[in-house]
């Protein structure tokens, strides 16, 4: 009996050793200058889901403070305030059309609700509904542009910024042949 509880015991502490190591990612030397922010993140620190979320949350509130089209601009800029690292803001429409990326500005105009994602998901469309409800977390498998543009599992958190538009980001958890 002893024995079984010790191996379970084991068995637990590396399942959540294991659940909790996808949760994270560690982040290079980034600028993390948003309006209202200061400072960097340091080499090793963690984004965790709890700092994502503050992330789309800073865009959200520049987005009302600033109007529509100064926040799209800044969106777009790949040298903007709101590109740290792996970490950057995306907008769309609830049609599914890119308002602002940074690293695919010829995707901006298009609708992208039918695109799939390299798993086949509509991860758009997944990414939509979910803000559609508010706000909200999608896993979909997207190119990631800071490790050669490799497609890489990715973790994105969206927020609805009004009944018109919303805005999203994510973690890139690690290519998509070793994530399950």
């Amino acid at each position: 009996m002893r024995k079984t509880t010790g191996s379970f015991l084991v068995v637990l502490v590396l399942g959540l050793f294991l659940l909790t190591a996808g949760c994270v990612h560690n982040q290079p030397d980034v600028n993390t200058q948003t309006p209202g922010s200061t400072g960097t993140i340091p080499s090793g620190e963690i984004t965790s889901n709890e700092s994502l979320v503050a992330f789309v949350d800073s865009a959200v509130a520049y987005a009302k403070t600033n109007g529509r089209e100064k926040a799209l601009t800044e969106f777009s800029n790949p040298n903007g305030s709101f590109v740290k690292g792996e970490l950057y803001i995306y907008a769309y429409d609830f049609n599914g059309t890119t308002l602002a990326h940074p690293f695919n500005p010829e995707k901006i105009g298009i609708n992208r609700l039918a695109e799939t994602d390299a798993q086949g998901g509509l991860f758009i469309r997944d990414l939509r509904d979910m803000a559609r409800n508010g706000s909200g977390f999608v896993k979909f498998y997207y190119i990631n542009p800071v490790h050669n543009r490799s497609v890489e599992s990715k973790l994105g958190y969206v927020e609805k910024v009004d009944d018109d538009w919303w805005l999203g980001s994510g973690i890139y958890l690690g290519p998509k042949d070793t994530v399950g």
